[in-house]
């Protein structure tokens, strides 16, 4: 098993809670990292903030500060939560 897992793992465990919790639940970026990254999570967290925010500009996620979406360069904690289906609701 490589140190630190990849990038593409880190997405589809960010996916994979996401999808887990559905869009009326978030998740924070450290509870992919924690389930992936062992002892070594904290030196995941910049990696799942980027992706949060990748993922965020690909349509699949909200990227939020209090309730409210947040640009990449928002300092602070935030939360990832699925995004609804176009169409549903």
């Amino acid at each position: 098993m490589p140190e630190h897992p990849s990038d593409a793992a880190l997405r589809a465990e960010i996916l994979r809670i996401a999808e887990q919790r559905g869009p009326d639940k978030t998740l924070c970026p450290s509870d992919a990292a924690r389930s992936i990254g062992g002892e070594s999570w904290r030196d995941l967290m910049p990696a799942a903030r980027r992706i949060a925010f990748e993922l965020a500009g690909e349509g699949q996620v909200d990227v939020t500060q209090h309730g409210e979406p947040v640009e990449p360069d928002a300092r602070g904690p935030i939360r990832i939560r699925r995004r609804e289906p176009r169409g549903s609701a």
